[in-house]
């Protein structure tokens, strides 16, 4: 697996695992939310600074971007869309 799609894919597990929103990440990264989408995408290759917000943002270390997936674990699913549950609709 190519360390960008690693990395995409373990942001993307540690951040759901938290409950925590694409976001609200970024906030607490202070970085754009839509760089988190790309990032999560495989789109952009995070600088070591970035990877250090993130994980930092996320309480975790910055080698769990790098942890290679068992065989045949699935990909991590999104959280839930919250707000479009609780829209009301006229």
């Amino acid at each position: 697996m190519k360390a960008q799609a690693l990395v995409a894919r373990n942001l993307r597990k540690l951040r759901v695992k938290q409950g925590v929103s694409q976001e609200n990440l970024a906030v607490d990264a202070e970085i754009d939310r839509t760089y988190v989408s790309r990032l999560e995408r495989g789109l952009e290759n995070p600088t070591v600074a970035v990877l250090e917000r993130l994980a930092k943002a996320l309480d975790a270390k910055i080698e769990e971007f790098f942890i290679l997936p068992a065989a045949g674990e699935p990909h991590p699913k999104p959280l839930q869309s919250g707000r479009r549950k609780n829209r009301i609709r006229q």
